[in-house]
């Protein structure tokens, strides 16, 4: 069995000041090159590594951290039903999938079942921190060898009767949608919108189940084509 690793000593005065990631994948190698890559860095820091998903739940709830490095492909639970179970467990941060698969039924899985990002490991390592940054600013962090194949998927899943229709929504909620498009968290949103947390959380729920999507990134996809990211009344 794979023991939890912490990944270093951690400086509480760093830690004010860094996003905090956790790693679960079941590759010793890689996660010792994640690691060796954000070391470098002085805003992203890890704080805990785990080679099996159970260990990696139990990480993620009791470290809090900022962000998780998900592995799509583990033995015994996958990286879906792994964030799947952290949703459940009420788990906030941002969660982004890192694996070697481009299929569009993985990308479109993973995003519908609440990810906030989809990074491919074969990516360029200053990509990939440049995508780690903005996650950890609540914004969607995405390969961009898969962002068309991301809208062709998206596009083509959406039947014509249950079309998302703008029209369907408060005025609140367009405003929120408006700023999921521009890849802002509940924290970022409550922020700006001078409201709490909890209340973005409900707006999303109802928004999505109005449009008839599954995830907020699905909605904030569909915002951008739609152009309802520049809609304001």
């Amino acid at each position: 069995m794979t023991r939890p690793t912490p990944a270093a000593p951690i400086d509480s005065a760093a830690t004010d000041s860094a996003a905090t990631l956790l790693i679960i994948d079941d590759h010793p190698l890689l996660r010792r090159g994640v690691a060796q890559l954000l070391e470098l860095e002085d805003d992203l820091m890890l704080i805990g590594e785990a080679g099996q998903p159970e260990e990696g739940i139990r990480l993620a709830l009791e470290m809090d951290p900022d962000l998780i490095l998900l592995d799509l492909n583990m033995p015994g639970m996958d990286g879906i039903a792994t964030l799947k179970r952290l949703r459940e467990n009420d788990f906030a941060g941002r969660v982004v999938m890192f694996t070697v698969s481009n299929q569009e039924d993985d990308v479109v899985a993973a995003l519908r079942n609440g990810a906030d990002g989809y990074l491919l490991k074969d990516m360029d390592p200053d990509e990939m921190v440049h995508q780690l940054r903005q996650a950890a600013l609540g914004r969607m962090a995405i390969s961009d060898s898969l962002t068309t194949l991301l809208a062709e998927a998206l596009r083509s899943q959406r039947s014509q009767p249950n079309e998302p229709d703008i029209h369907s929504l408060t005025q609140r909620e367009r405003e929120i949608l408006s700023e999921l498009a521009a890849g802002l968290s509940n924290k970022m949103i409550a922020r700006k919108l001078d409201i709490t947390e909890g209340t973005v959380k409900v707006h999303v729920k109802h928004l999505l189940k109005k449009l008839n999507l599954r995830s907020r990134v699905e909605a904030a996809v569909w915002a951008v084509q739609a152009g309802v990211d520049r809609v304001n009344t």
